[in-house]
């Protein structure tokens, strides 16, 4: 593949290597089609929600040939999926994931095929990374890249590109107007490979609720600076024996906000500065099994506190391990 420097060129040299995911009518959802872009000679890459529980789906490119796909692995965590092809099309090349972080301000386009559209490219800036993103299924994805380039159903599934042809999200919700979400590179690298090889990813598991020490909380706590994430609950689970939750709340610029719990500020050495940042770390830095090393500050001392991950539950309503509902200004 050449160098792409307009999003005409971009167009013509990434379109080839899109693909339109077809689920048989019974199980198909609204919209009726997703998006996906090839990973490797055998693979492609889509979402979770485009193909569901179905074991096998068809696949049509951008030459109108079809292929049948069969789906070897799915994580419910990250909306990701992995379809498996006999063959390709000659001029559907593998797409090279991102190995940086995308910049806010840099020009992108989303490659799909939206409300059944073949082949259509939409364009716009990334608008903000590291951001959460709800699944609906009660799993929030860390790390998502935010843009304004259109996303609307059908876009599921297939790239998010920069101007050179490298995928850095994998396009699947759109929230508000000019807002959508797409899966980061950085998560994408980390998931698929284990999807190919086994079908599933295995996530590491802290099991706490946190929120992050805004002015107000920090205020509550008695914090000299709003920095890091504070404890509000340590339910049973590995940080359980190694972490203090709050154990109870004062009364702060008119909110209960919780008091007296731990607050994270770093992990194995690397700064935590607020839950987003915190998710993103746990996935795509450990693994379950693994010892990492928690810093936190505890009653106005610095201490350190090792923590073995677990393995995270499939269960979509564990109320652990998610943001806490307390004020955030």
């Amino acid at each position: 593949m050449s160098t792409p420097t307009t999003f005409e060129q971009l167009y013509r040299e990434t379109i080839p290597s899109v693909v339109s995911v077809y689920v048989d009518p019974e199980h198909r959802r609204p919209g009726g089609t997703g998006s996906g872009f090839v990973y490797d000679a055998e693979h492609v890459i889509t979402n979770r929600h485009v193909v569901g529980d179905v074991e096998a789906v068809d696949l049509r490119f951008s030459d109108a040939s079809w292929e049948t796909g069969h789906v070897i692995g799915t994580d419910a965590h990250t909306d990701l999926a992995v379809i498996r092809t006999d063959a390709l099309p000659p001029n559907a090349d593998p797409l090279p994931i991102g190995d940086r972080p995308p910049t806010p301000g840099e020009p992108v386009a989303a490659l799909g095929n939206p409300m059944g559209l073949d082949g259509t490219i939409t364009t716009g800036i990334v608008s903000g990374v590291n951001r959460s993103s709800p699944t609906g299924s009660g799993f929030t994805i860390p790390d998502t890249v935010q843009t304004d380039a259109p996303i609307n159903p059908g876009n599921s599934g297939g790239p998010l590109v920069t101007l050179d042809g490298t995928v850095v999200g994998v396009n699947r919700a759109k929230t508000g107007e000019n807002i959508g979400f797409a899966i980061s590179a950085a998560v994408v690298a980390r998931i698929v490979p284990d999807l190919v090889e086994r079908g599933r990813f295995r996530h590491p598991y802290l099991r706490v609720r946190t929120v992050d020490v805004s002015p107000t909380v920090a205020e509550a706590n008695d914090l000299a600076t709003p920095e890091g994430v504070l404890v509000v609950d340590a339910p049973l689970g590995p940080a359980s024996a190694a972490l203090r939750g709050c154990r109870s709340v004062r009364r702060v610029r008119g909110r209960d906000v919780p008091v007296g719990g731990d607050v994270i500020v770093g992990i194995d050495g690397h700064e935590i500065d607020s839950h987003e940042e915190l998710q993103r770390y746990l996935l795509t830095e450990t693994r379950p099994g693994q010892t990492i090393e928690i810093e936190v500050r505890r009653q106005g001392q610095r201490t350190t506190e090792e923590v073995v991950l677990a393995e995270r539950p499939g269960r979509a309503t564990d109320p652990a391990e998610t943001r806490a509902h307390v004020p955030i200004e």
